[in-house]
């Protein structure tokens, strides 16, 4: 791997690690980080009706910014991936080793008010404090009139709503956010996963050309989740690739209407995920992905996908590809960045 090739702090484990909690005890465990032959298909199974565990800390880290983790000294921004299947039920004690309020906010699953994880509540965690907030989901189900009514499966996310404001603006300005996976029982898992947060005009609470590089390799299955926050409107474009706008990124038959495209609007508070092969059609090379607002990506909102060789080494010209991308100029930012020294973040350490 080369140097410019790495992800970089905040993003390393990010981009290699998700909680998919097997048993009541609950279990962090990292997605498949295959660089050799592309390991086979697996689908997705649990026992139904568990309730899973994780243990969430929020630290302060460098540069004024905020993150979740999975142990001490461990937070990153964006916070781990959260993953149940439906039907199972989440329940994340979060120890606050902050000296600001705070607290965890999910999308798209069901919870109690005591769980909610804002200040109208009463659902935050003090400095100091440690919470336990359970998520549940359930599977889709008929209903009278052939209809159905829909589980939790998805794409989903989480962040902070407590700290700064009663909204938790600060927070989540600040790095507190992460992704949130629901899945039904028979989805293929991925390879590798990537996660995407376009906050105000960062990725990642970045801007380029220190923004990640997500990496793969010819063949493998990537799933990639895409997170807006802020206050700016954006779109998600990836280079040489498409998916199905459906839930899952892949057609589900030959009459299945769901558009393909390869850019989609990415808003605050909105979040969408899909699953691609890395290079498939096209071959390996540095892939970039971006705002597709153009000043926003003028100024910093892009960076790369790098599909190495099916047996992991660089393909031909990528390198060059990268150093080009890192002596881009970007202009002056358009809008307020929401942190301070976020141009000085290398995704080189």
């Amino acid at each position: 791997m080369t140097e410019h090739a790495q992800p970089g702090w905040f993003t390393r484990l990010v981009s290699r690690r998700a909680v998919l909690a097997t048993g009541t005890a609950g279990l962090a465990v990292p997605a498949a980080m295959t660089l050799g032959p592309v390991a086979p298909r697996r689908a997705a199974g649990a026992q139904a009706g568990v309730v899973k565990k994780v243990t969430l800390y929020a630290e302060s880290l460098p540069d004024n910014l905020y993150g979740y983790g999975l142990a001490p000294g461990r937070a990153t921004v964006p916070g781990p991936v959260l993953e149940i299947y439906e039907g199972d039920a989440l329940e994340v004690t979060l120890v606050n080793n902050t000296d600001r309020r705070m607290s965890i906010h999910p999308h798209g699953v069901d919870y109690g008010v005591e769980s909610d994880g804002s200040p109208l509540n009463a659902s935050f965690n003090n400095p100091g404090e440690t919470r336990t907030y359970t998520w549940r989901s359930r599977e889709m189900v008929a209903t009278a009139g052939r209809r159905l009514m829909p589980g939790n499966a998805g794409y989903w996310h989480y962040h902070d709503h407590a700290m700064g404001t009663d909204h938790g603006s600060l927070g989540i300005a600040r790095g507190l956010y992460g992704a949130l996976v629901v899945r039904r029982r028979g989805d293929i898992l991925p390879d590798k996963q990537f996660t995407v947060v376009f906050n105000e005009m960062t990725i990642n609470n970045l801007v380029a050309p220190h923004t990640p590089i997500f990496e793969a390799d010819l063949g493998q299955r990537v799933e990639w989740i895409a997170i807006g926050h802020g206050t700016q409107f954006h779109t998600f474009h990836l280079h040489a690739h498409r998916w199905a706008d459906n839930r899952t990124g892949m057609l589900e038959g030959a009459s299945d209407p769901s558009r393909v495209i390869d850019n989609k609007d990415l808003n605050p508070g909105s979040s969408f995920g899909f699953q691609v092969l890395a290079g498939d059609g096209v071959g390996p090379g540095a892939w970039m992905y971006h705002c597709h607002v153009q000043n926003h990506s003028e100024t910093g909102m892009s960076g790369i996908f790098l599909v190495r060789n099916a047996d992991g080494s660089m393909p031909p010209g990528a390198q060059e590809a990268i150093d080009r991308f890192r002596g881009h100029g970007h202009g002056a930012a358009t809008a307020q960045a929401p942190t301070e020294g976020q141009h000085h973040h290398s995704s080189t350490r």
